[in-house]
Parts: C-alpha cells; sequence; structure tokens
C-alpha cells in the first residue's frame, strides 16, 4: 500500500504540467439501520461508516485517465477492518457515448431494481471492476457492464456479473428494461458437493413521468420481474420464477416516496434484496432530502416492509454525500 500511495503521489508533478489537471473527492457518511423484528426473511444488521475516496487524473479531448483510492471505515471496527479499493480507469466520453475500462466508481453509473443488486454493494463494493459502455439517442439510452468480483484461485471462487438496462422513452411515456447474469464457479482446487451456479434476471417496465415543469416530481412504472437460477448437477435445469414488478415515486421539494411492489414467485438474485425471495413483498420509503447544496446531498429514509401480507417492518437510512473537484 506503501508504494501504491508513492506512485500516486509521484505522478502528482506529471499531472501539473499536463493540460488538463483533474481530481475528485468524496465523502460519503453512511446509517443503516436494518433490525427487522417481525420478519426473519432478510438479513438484520446495523451500518455505521464513513467512505472516503479520492482520484488524480488528466484529461485531454474526449479522452480521460484517473487514479486514487477508496475507503470504508465502519464505526467500531479497526482501520484495517476493510482493505482500500483502488481506483484506476480509461474514459472516452462525448455527446452519444460513453466507456469506461478498469476500476471506476459504480454510483452515478449503475442503477438496477434493489430486487437485482441490493443497495449494500454502494458501501461495500464502490467500484465496478471491468468496463462499462453507454449509447445515448435523442429517443432513449442503452448501457451495458462487466464487473469482475473475484479472480479464481487455488481457494477463492470465480465470479462475474453481466448487465444491462436502458430506456426509451415518447414525451413522458417510457419502457426501461434491466438484464442481469451472475456467475458463480468453484475454486481452482474442487470441493466436494460444491458446484457452478448461475443466476440470470430480467425486469421491464412501462410508465410515465409527470411533466419537467411540474411542482411534483414523479412517475408511475408497471412490468414482469424474471429470474432463472441454476446449479449444474443439481437442479433439473433452471429453475424460473415471475412476478408482477410495480413501483410509484414523487418528490415534491424537500420531502418524497417510493413505493415497490412485488408479487408473485419468489426470486433468487446473487446480489439481490432477500426480501424479493418471498413471494409477496411491497416496500414504502418515505424520503426527507435535509441537505440540497451544489455539492452536498443528505437524505433520510424511513422504510417499511411488509412481507407476504402478513410481517410488517421498518429500516432506517441516512446518506451524507460531499464531492468536490476540478
Amino acid at each position: 500500500m506503501k508504494k501504491l500511495l508513492c506512485i500516486i503521489f509521484g505522478l502528482i508533478p506529471f499531472f501539473g504540467i499536463a493540460q488538463n489537471f483533474e481530481y475528485q473527492v468524496v465523502f460519503e457518511g453512511i446509517g443503516d439501520n436494518r433490525e427487522f423484528s417481525t420478519s426473519n426473511k432478510a438479513m438484520s444488521q446495523t451500518i455505521l461508516g464513513a467512505r472516503g475516496a479520492f482520484e488524480l487524473g488528466v484529461s485531454f479531448d474526449r479522452h480521460r485517465i484517473r487514479g486514487g483510492l477508496s475507503q470504508l471505515h465502519e464505526f467500531g471496527s479497526n482501520i484495517d477492518f476493510h482493505q482500500p479499493k483502488l481506483t484506476l480507469y480509461y474514459q472516452f466520453s462525448d455527446a452519444k457515448k460513453d466507456f469506461l475500462f478498469g476500476a471506476f466508481p459504480r454510483r452515478g453509473r449503475i442503477d438496477f431494481p434493489l430486487a437485482m443488486l441490493t443497495d449494500t454493494l454502494l458501501y461495500y463494493r464502490p467500484n465496478i471492476e471491468g468496463m462499462f459502455g453507454e449509447v445515448r439517442w435523442d429517443w432513449g439510452h442503452q448501457n451495458g457492464f462487466v464487473d469482475w468480483v473475484s479472480r479464481q484461485t487455488d481457494v477463492k471462487r470465480e465470479n462475474f456479473i453481466v448487465g444491462f438496462s436502458g430506456e426509451i422513452f415518447h414525451k413522458n411515456l417510457f419502457l426501461q428494461n434491466y438484464l442481469l447474469m451472475f456467475h458463480d464457479a468453484g475454486p481452482g482446487i474442487k470441493l466436494q458437493d460444491d458446484h457452478v451456479k448461475d443466476y440470470l434476471g430480467y425486469a421491464l417496465q412501462a410508465g410515465v413521468r409527470t411533466a419537467e415543469n411540474s411542482p411534483l416530481n414523479g412517475l408511475i412504472k408497471a412490468g414482469v420481474l424474471g429470474s432463472s437460477f441454476r446449479e449444474r448437477s443439481v437442479t433439473d435445469g433452471f429453475v424460473h420464477a415471475t412476478s408482477l414488478f410495480a413501483e410509484a415515486q414523487g418528490r415534491y421539494k424537500n420531502y418524497g416516496i417510493k413505493s415497490v411492489l412485488h408479487s408473485g414467485d419468489g426470486h433468487r438474485f446473487k446480489d439481490g434484496d432477500r426480501f424479493y425471495r418471498q413471494k409477496n413483498y411491497w416496500r414504502t420509503d418515505v424520503i426527507w432530502y435535509f441537505i440540497n447544496h451544489e455539492k452536498v446531498n443528505g437524505r433520510f429514509n424511513l422504510s417499511f416492509h411488509l412481507v407476504d401480507w402478513d410481517d410488517l417492518d421498518q429500516s432506517q437510512q441516512l446518506s451524507i454525500i460531499y464531492i468536490f473537484g476540478k
């Protein structure tokens, strides 16, 4: 780690004489309380901590190269409880497309339903390690990414994620699509009764948004959520599941509400919210945007979880994100 920091800071004089020197510093305060008392369908945990990250780089024309570090400190743990995450990537960007290769921040680029990718990935895997591309048109956009989660060794499993998402729209009407695959292979030294697992999933939703000049910013959408899972040599092919997947959200000034309904078969996504493994799940968030600044955003969520129309639980999330740079 000391050698890595010496290399990064040793490059600063080079960056300074480059045509466009860039930097970014991020602070994230995390308060996430998930002490579920009536339902044992998801993991109860309290996550309190802070994450700091920085990036240094150069840009020329539409090209950018950046490097830095991201560190999570969970309160009550030692400083070395989580290892720093390396940020190092190349980016090409213009009005119609983006392409990134390397280890780059997840936030602001990957936005999947919690059923497919849970929000704790932003805490523990803040970077995508692989590649990302997006193409934009006047009537929509489509993007895709590859995230290499774990490199195979004698004792470590080989994991990677491939995902696609996008939207097409006409005035206030829109159609959104999500497609995700998680491949879970075993370590180099085979384990007894251990088999390769494949997780596939998709979501397709159509909806309508409020007008841009409306004082209430919101949307309503509904569609289908689907998943397929197989454990090779164990399951008889893929096990399929489908369910109704609907969402409504709105924001007026500093207050908002978001409600998501899943009803049908239970799903198995490797990194999805475990509540969606139940047949019926209805989550409603009451949101207070208590800091609205150009560089600082703060929000508080009070979330209610209704599971199989029987168990009602609640959780709370506090988030403060401070970003500044050049």
